[in-house]
């Protein structure tokens, strides 16, 4: 009787459906985002730290003129690794970039020769993606050699992009050599969203390339801004 019953027990056992194991969900792709930080630089032909005085002086007639730059330290973007790439954008616009930082403008995308085809898109769609409505209208995208490094010196305000025909170089803003109406601030914000920054003096803001119909040689202004960027 006894093995009778263990004998329908595991009868029962075997013709019961057991429930199938649920596959995990695929990860989400959060559209163009998937978690890189790293480095970020800006330089344009207007002060950034500056009083309202001087801000307004400029309108219009200066601070046109802008590179931008983003080094990848770590993470991937579109589901791509771009850990130690770069890229930098060049930038025209019609009004100074201070008041008015939207744009319209047009630009140029340099972007790291050592990027594969895939990184190369992500490289650029991250910059497009940061840079807003100034990269909305992109007349040029060149492969160069982009190197983006930041120096050890007080508050990392030392940084140097080097990328193609763009080249930045910026110092440590000095509270006393460098005021002159005296109520100075980080009075333009950056130019891109998603970033840590802190105002710089720029040593050096050039652009010799094409594409853009202007070239310009800038030095010795309270125009950059430095620091990190992530973007999750």
């Amino acid at each position: 009787m006894l093995r009778q019953l263990v004998l329908a027990a595991v009868v029962l056992a075997l013709t019961v459906p057991t429930k199938a194991a649920t596959p995990p969900s695929p990860p989400s792709k959060g559209g163009d985002i998937g978690g890189v930080r790293g480095h970020y630089v800006e330089a344009r032909n207007c002060d950034v730290w500056t009083g309202p005085c001087f801000a307004n002086a400029d309108f219009n007639l200066t601070g046109k003129n802008a590179v931008m730059a983003w080094r990848v330290d770590q993470g991937q973007f579109n589901n791509v690794d771009l850990q130690g790439l770069s890229v930098a954008a060049v930038i025209v616009a019609h009004n100074t970039l201070g008041l008015d930082q939207t744009g319209p403008a047009k630009a140029v995308l340099i972007v790291d020769q050592r990027a594969n085809a895939s990184q190369r898109e992500a490289l650029v769609r991250l910059a497009k993606q940061q840079g807003g409505k100034l990269l909305e209208n992109v007349v040029s995208v060149q492969s160069a050699k982009v190197e983006l490094n930041a120096c050890e010196c007080k508050k990392d305000a030392c940084y140097e992009l080097s990328a193609g025909a763009a080249r930045i170089k910026t110092r440590c803003l000095d509270t006393h050599h460098d005021k002159v109406c005296g109520n100075e601030t980080a009075f333009h914000p950056p130019l891109t969203q998603g970033v840590t920054a802190n105002p710089a003096g720029v040593v050096e803001h050039v652009y010799r390339g094409t594409g853009l119909g202007q070239t310009w040689s800038d030095f010795e202004r309270r125009g950059a801004y430095v620091g990190t960027f992530e973007v999750r």
